[in-house]
């Protein structure tokens, strides 16, 4: 499926299922499985009368936008090939977007290619108590977000076989992770990525600790076993991803790369894996430091604000969680360098140090949106926030200039990051049926 290099708006997804809906009256129907923290509505399009369901999360993070036009694609397909769905007594339901909340704020930027800087200068990446797949990490049964107590009662409703969450990265390749294996996914996966130009991740900052099945495919531990940073204070067996389990079904997480560097998928072994991670620890320093004082300063003028709910007090929360991550985040990567588990290798380390990269990006730039809703000051033409602002402005040019000629990384058109996420889930629900 081709169409225009842009990212779906939330509303413009919303639109086309319902589109579906009246066309195919038959086969689609549309409804509302909950609401978000604002009201917004969370939309289930069903395809199909089958009695194995295939559940498919887009949105669940916000500045991850591919899974909007993945399940149009997937959508559009079952209802092409109802016969097939038939015969293999499937059901597809379609969480049109998880968070659409976040996803809306996230909708500032331009929708299809555009300078790194400018990505990262409209990123909102909430905190991640408040990620509705992660949520259920920090708050006790009965306590969770709207959206998350939506998507858990869908699960609970349809007891899925299969759940697919749709994510991506930013700079990077792509990837698979999975709560339980899928024998012979790798496969597939690695064709469909080869066509379409788009590295299979051999390393990976979000499954360093889980175990391979194939390129580019890796499953959770056993219970009780290692699965994330220590830093990292969310778990997988408290996020909606192991929900599926009560019910015999598995979860599977479809990333892919909206800047795409051969890097992550070299598997040679490092030759100084413990220096080269040494030194991304003491630049995590560095950097936590200097937003550190920035956002000190930035807090002076900004003050509290007014809601909670509102989109300052949002993007702050962001900010706030991303540098207070950069100490425990360096500890970590100390802890490493010492002693990894895993033998590193050129993609390991790779992956290691865009995550070190990006993460000063986001803050840098969710603390610039807040700061452009506050007035000049009066007797200076700039003032305090103009002075933070193009302080800002040049290290986050600096930085994502840097992240992308560091790595050598290339746009993906947004249909080829739409169609690798969409063949990946077929491949795993045939590998499934």
């Amino acid at each position: 499926m081709r169409g225009p290099d842009a990212y779906p708006t939330v509303s413009g997804v919303a639109a086309a299922a319902r589109l579906l809906s009246t066309r195919h009256p038959d086969l689609c129907r549309m409804r509302l499985a909950g609401e978000s923290r604002t009201g917004r509505p969370l939309w289930l399009l069903s395809v199909g009368h089958g009695r194995r369901h295939v559940l498919v999360v887009a949105g669940p993070h916000p500045d991850e936008q591919a899974g909007g036009g993945t399940v149009l694609w997937l959508a559009e397909q079952a209802v092409a090939d109802r016969h097939r769905q038939a015969d293999a007594d499937l059901t597809w339901d379609f969480l049109l977007c998880l968070d659409p909340d976040g996803t809306v704020l996230n909708e500032s930027g331009p929708a299809g290619p555009r300078p790194p800087a400018v990505h990262f200068r409209h990123t909102y990446r909430p905190a991640a108590c408040e990620q509705p797949e992660w949520a259920g990490s920090f708050r006790a049964p009965g306590d969770e977000l709207p959206e998350t107590y939506a998507l858990l009662a869908v699960i609970d409703e349809l007891r899925p076989f299969l759940q697919c969450s749709l994510h991506g990265t930013d700079v990077g390749g792509s990837w698979v992770q999975l709560t339980s294996d899928i024998p012979g996914l790798a496969e597939p996966f690695g064709k469909y990525a080869a066509e379409l130009d788009i590295p299979v991740q051999a390393g990976t900052y979000d499954a360093l600790f889980w175990h391979g099945s194939g390129p580019g495919v890796y499953v959770l531990p056993p219970g009780g076993r290692r699965e994330r940073f220590a830093c990292e204070p969310e778990n997988v067996n408290g996020s909606t991803w192991c929900r599926p389990q009560r019910h015999g079904g598995l979860t599977a997480l479809v990333e892919v790369p909206m800047w795409a560097t051969r890097r992550v998928a070299d598997p040679a072994p490092h030759p100084e894996p413990s220096q080269a991670i040494g030194a991304m620890a003491a630049r995590l320093r560095k950097d936590g430091a200097a937003l550190t004082a920035t956002l000190e300063r930035a807090l002076r003028v900004i003050g509290t604000p007014d809601s909670a709910d509102s989109s300052e007090a949002l993007l702050l929360r962001g900010v706030e969680q991303a540098v207070g991550a950069f100490a425990a985040l360096a500890a970590d990567y100390d802890v490493l360098a010492a002693d990894s588990p895993v033998p590193l290798t050129m993609a390991h380390v790779a992956a290691l140090d865009i995550a070190a990269r990006r993460i000063p990006l986001r803050a840098a730039g969710m603390l610039l949106r807040v700061l452009d809703e506050q007035p000049l000051g009066d007797g200076d033409p700039a003032g305090e926030p103009g002075r933070l602002r193009g302080r800002l402005e040049r290290r986050l040019d600096a930085g994502a200039r840097e992240l992308v000629a560091s790595v050598d990384a290339r746009w993906v058109p947004v249909y080829d990051q739409v169609e690798l996420q969409a063949r990946t889930v077929l491949a795993a629900v045939d590998r499934l049926s």
